[in-house]
């Protein structure tokens, strides 16, 4: 060494690019378009911008309803990447009739409210004011109008919008989560579940998966979930999985006890009511002479049977089976007692 300062030259650096963030989403997407995906540290590379500007771009693009998965790999990178076959898909656009449909639609889903579906029905139709002139979105809110639902006994949503938010993105992405859940009068519980479908049942929400702890299919009471937490771990829904497979052979949603074959009198004031409507997919309905009629099912699950059943009293008897009529006068007399007592 001569005693000199050597002077290291340092290397020169792609320099980064400067352009707005909507030329970077345009970019970002169609990086993730032509690959299976990218990582952070790739999409930095190419894009010349921080982690934290990839970020904020990726949940953008979340954001404008781009169907963005992430993914854990063997090596411990994440990798981004959009649902396979999405960018295929061909615009939407509808005809009058059928926006009259959707109007009418939405008069039913009122149930929804302080959920983030209600906020998703809101954004659509914004959407569709938008496109429209004012003449024709005026005609049909006068067209949904006319068809206007009553609600009687529905539930209250909005202390779960968040939760509701997880188990979307949890149904969207098939990834699996956590749920904290109350049960009616029985302890907390903690899941895991892989959540396969979100039921609507009389006007409540149901979210259906296998639960590990369980290992088995289970339904959860939305209203009884108090928190939720999304996993890393994704899952795939078996190729067999059918909706029924979560009620089985439940009249309801409970498939609780054994399968037995009903026959149930209804008498002729009623028998409309029940002749106007299906109530099981493979009944049998027997017509008598008096104007009553006779129906007939195999199903399980008497808590939800006999609910029914009360809804026609006092005009509806239990022939068969023996167990069940048991039950069905044994509750009647319960509440006749009930019904006698003197308040204090």
């Amino acid at each position: 060494m001569d005693g000199k300062k050597q002077i290291v030259t340092p290397k020169r650096g792609r320099t980064p690019k400067k352009y707005s963030q909507a030329s970077r989403l345009h970019d970002l997407i169609r990086i993730l378009e032509a690959r299976y995906g990218a990582t952070v540290d790739e999409l930095v590379e190419e894009c010349q911008v921080t982690r934290r500007t990839i970020y904020r771009d990726l949940q953008a693009i979340i954001d404008a309803g781009y169907p963005l998965v992430s993914e854990r790999q063997d090596d411990g990178y994440v990798l981004y990447s959009f649902i396979s076959g999405f960018s295929k898909m061909p615009p939407i656009t509808f005809s009058l009739e059928e926006l009259m449909t959707l109007y009418l639609c939405r008069g039913q889903l009122e149930f929804l409210q302080g959920t983030p579906f209600q906020d998703d029905l809101e954004a659509i139709f914004s959407r569709i004011h938008s496109n429209l002139p004012p003449r024709s979105v005026a005609h049909l809110e006068r067209i949904a109008e006319a068809s206007s639902p009553r609600f009687h006994g529905f539930k209250n949503y909005s202390e779960q919008h968040q939760s509701l938010q997880e188990l979307r993105q949890a149904l969207l992405k098939q990834q699996q989560c956590v749920i904290h859940y109350h049960p009616a009068k029985r302890d907390r519980e903690i899941y895991l579940i892989d959540p396969y479908t979100l039921l609507f049942f009389k006007n409540g929400l149901y979210i259906g998966g296998y639960a590990h702890k369980r290992g088995a299919l289970r339904l959860f009471a939305v209203e009884r979930i108090e928190k939720v937490e999304l996993k890393d771990e994704r899952f795939d829904v078996p190729e067999d999985y059918q909706v029924q497979m979560l009620t089985g052979s439940a009249f309801g949603l409970i498939d609780e006890g054994e399968l037995q074959d009903l026959v149930l009198l209804f008498g002729n004031e009623v028998s409309h009511l029940v002749r106007e409507r299906i109530w099981h997919p493979d009944q049998q309905i027997e017509e008598r002479n008096d104007g009553s009629l006779i129906l007939r099912f195999c199903a399980s699950g008497d808590r939800e049977i006999l609910a029914w059943l009360y809804s026609f009293i006092p005009y509806v008897r239990v022939l068969a089976p023996q167990s069940l009529r048991g039950k069905f006068s044994a509750e009647l007399q319960e509440g006749l007692t009930f019904q006698a007592q003197k308040e204090d």
